[in-house]
């Protein structure tokens, strides 16, 4: 791996990163991102962005995502798949250690967003992909005409329900207390549950996910104090999310209680010379288009901190 030291190097490709990326690079700012999953983070595989500005009907995750990495690539973005691990600081020069190996960079931007939070019942891990699920756009269709659960009362919970109604016969959505969705998503959803083809379980807490022969068939959960068991073909869990920072032990970047990167009103941290934007940013709205602005604000602030780098470095 190069061992030069970087102009700019961003830890994920999530539409934060990539829209910082735009910028930076169309500044002749060499920049390059490192991403160990999906090029466009989470909402690469959001079935439909709604709210996005610019899409009067809306935009597939995909395609939008598809859309940021092409025009950062096409300002001369280097985009690689890679996982981070760590990072230090030695001097003005900050270490990324990627799949293995250090990468040295003048700066760093952390946009890793967050992930999907687990719920840590038996049989969740164990069954993961062969029943239980995170995405509903990524393995909905593999349940066309069956019945299925969605664990969460969140919007996430329910926006991948709504989605996931176009293959079920039927969803049960177990919620651990009451429901917390945006009113707009439960009058979206109160049309399915007067069709029949929902049914929401308040006050449940899943206890356990059982399997016969190897793949998920039922779940038992405790319901207003009894014990309760629903049959289903599958389980996709969304109750919430938790932010990509464990990397950043021991690297001196000051998170908040939960676990999110603090930063100043110029997304600097309070290591200098790293900077963070998007859903790994305490504050931040976890919405897409405040993530991309976020990342151009990201990037300008950056431009300014290389300016006096270099200035420094003649000195």
């Amino acid at each position: 791996m190069d061992n030069s030291v970087k102009e700019v190097l961003m830890i994920g490709a999530g539409p934060s990163a990539l829209a910082a990326a735009i910028y930076t690079t169309r500044e002749d700012i060499d920049t390059t991102l490192y991403e160990k999953s999906a090029i466009g983070g989470l909402a690469a595989i959001t079935d439909m962005v709604d709210n996005y500005p610019g899409f009067e009907n809306g935009v597939e995750g995909l395609i939008l995502a598809g859309h940021l990495e092409k025009q950062a690539e096409r300002f001369g973005a280097h985009i690689e798949y890679g996982d981070v691990t760590a990072m230090r600081t030695e001097g003005d020069v900050k270490i990324v250690t990627v799949d293995g190996a250090d990468v040295k960079a003048k700066v760093v931007l952390i946009a890793t967003g967050s992930d999907y939070k687990k719920i840590g019942v038996p049989g969740e891990a164990e069954f993961y992909g062969r029943g239980v699920h995170y995405c509903a756009t990524c393995d909905g269709a593999f349940y066309r005409d069956k019945k299925l659960i969605v664990i969460g009362g969140g919007n996430s919970g329910f926006q991948e329900a709504l989605f996931l109604t176009r293959y079920a016969t039927h969803i049960d959505v177990l919620v651990r207390s009451s429901v917390s969705a945006s009113e707009v998503l439960q009058r979206d959803m109160q049309k399915y549950v007067d069709e029949g083809k929902v049914t929401i379980h308040l006050q449940t807490v899943t206890e356990e996910i059982i399997a016969t022969d190897g793949r998920v068939s039922a779940v038992n959960a405790i319901q207003n104090g009894e014990a309760v068991t629903f049959d289903t073909d599958g389980v996709f869990v969304f109750v919430g999310l938790l932010p990509n920072t464990q990397f950043l032990e021991g690297s001196g970047v000051e998170l908040d209680e939960r676990g999110l990167i603090k930063t100043d009103m110029h997304l600097a941290t309070n290591v200098k010379g790293v900077f963070a934007s998007g859903d790994v940013r305490s504050g931040a709205t976890m919405q897409i288009a405040s993530a991309v602005g976020e990342g151009a604000s990201a990037a300008l602030s950056i431009r300014e901190y290389l300016t006096e780098y270099n200035r420094e470095a003649k000195a």
